[in-house]
């Protein structure tokens, strides 16, 4: 019994040290990138457009519906206790600071995480990733840094359109309700809120694009040589990056109200 807590101990010890050590070269060959000219810019636009653009259609839908649920719950419950202009500030809480960038960061999960676990595994099985270390080309550098860079930059520009959606969606629904011109809207959400909401809104977008390409990467070069393990690695993708970012969420909005 104690040898097997023992080498449970040891396992968990060198996985820490390995998802550590990816990591550090996973940053360290990100600046590199940076400064060079290849093949992997062709491989950053690609994941930019599937992780960015194409998930712009999801992230309206998410935007205007969290918009238009706060509008019409918020103008139907607030004004009853004198308290109507509440809305600004809930508005500018729960999009900007809060659901804003957890829902990309969901959406992002389920339609990047996924694929990039998926697609690093199959070239691991097929024996791809051997065949670029016997040209001479890192795999971290070429295959990892790309999706790295890809899905931090698109999750940012997400989290801002979806911000950007979930208000002018709301702006639209009140009209219904409690018509308002668009100039007088506008400028009490910015009376409203708070400055440092947009700034620790792209914070957590930067926090959670680091956290959900680090696990998909890592995960998907964590596959040993069978296919049956690729459906295994990218549910830990999926389990690891909802948890990281929900736990890196409570932390920096615990933090904020410290400092904010």
């Amino acid at each position: 019994m104690i040898e097997k807590i023992g080498a449970n101990i040891r396992e968990k010890v060198t996985n820490f040290s390995y998802a550590a050590g990816f990591f550090l070269s996973l940053i360290k060959e990100s600046f590199f990138f940076l400064r060079q000219k290849h093949v992997g810019f062709k491989v950053l636009t690609m994941q930019i457009l599937f992780t960015g653009f194409e998930a712009l259609s999801v992230i309206t839908l998410l935007g205007v519906a969290l918009g238009v649920v706060i509008i019409v719950q918020g103008l139907a419950i607030l004004p009853q206790f004198g308290q109507g202009d509440l809305i600004f500030t809930i508005l500018d809480v729960v999009i900007t600071r809060e659901l804003g960038p957890l829902l990309t960061a969901f959406v992002i999960i389920a339609r990047s995480a996924t694929a990039i676990s998926t697609e690093l595994g199959n070239m691991v099985v097929s024996n791809e990733i051997e065949a670029y270390v016997s040209v001479g080309i890192d795999p971290i550098s070429y295959l990892a840094v790309p999706r790295f860079l890809g899905v931090t930059i698109s999750i940012i520009l997400l989290n801002l359109y979806f911000n950007l959606a979930g208000l002018v969606g709301s702006y639209f629904i009140a009209q219904f309700i409690h018509p308002v011109t668009f100039a007088e809207y506008f400028r009490n959400l910015l009376i409203f809120s708070k400055p440092a909401s947009i700034f620790i809104s792209l914070f957590k977008s930067l926090v959670f694009g680091i956290i959900i390409s680090f696990t998909a990467t890592y995960n998907g070069f964590r596959v040993e040589g069978s296919t049956t393990e690729i459906p295994q690695v990218v549910i830990k993708s999926v389990g690891q990056g909802l948890t990281l970012c929900i736990i890196a969420n409570a932390i920096i909005t615990a933090l904020s109200h410290l400092w904010f």
